[in-house]
């Protein structure tokens, strides 16, 4: 075949270091509008994002020649350096080492959309924790409690 054609959906879940609540309501949008050009200049499509104080969630169509782990890396780095820059009382802000990537297929799209926008609602009922264990336990994911958490 000489075309590569690729439909990888992925929803994405990191937090801010220690959970801090570095994302209040005047970051969010900023932030959250840096990182999708991030994305998009790696090749791939960031579907939606959304988030609360600590942490956040993104749902993106991987470009054919995106890797998930640099994907990561380029959004966690380049955004951390965004804020640093912009936001001088923000000099403590970072991001938590690893994260969560959970494949979503197209018919689910809609769904974790939602799921995505709906974050504040959502976290005034379950912990982010609580959140982040659903996930790697509905995807089927072992882990150990010691090593998720910074």
């Amino acid at each position: 075949m000489p075309q590569s054609l690729v439909s990888l959906n992925v929803h994405i879940v990191f937090s801010t270091k220690n959970r801090e609540p570095f994302i209040d309501a005047d970051l969010a949008p900023r932030l959250y509008g840096y990182m999708g050009g991030v994305i998009s200049n790696t090749g791939s499509v960031l579907i939606n994002i959304g988030g609360v104080t600590d942490h956040v969630h993104m749902l993106v169509s991987l470009g054919r020649q995106s890797c998930i782990a640099d994907l990561v890396r380029n959004v966690k780095s380049n955004s951390s350096r965004w804020v640093h820059d912009t936001f001088a009382e923000k000099s403590q802000f970072a991001w938590q080492g690893g994260y969560g990537a959970f494949t979503v297929s197209l018919s689910l799209i809609a769904r974790v959309k939602a799921y995505i926008a709906n974050q504040v609602e959502h976290h005034k009922r379950e912990t982010f924790q609580d959140e982040f264990r659903t996930f790697l336990k509905q995807h089927g994911l072992d882990y150990d409690e010691r090593y998720v958490w910074e």
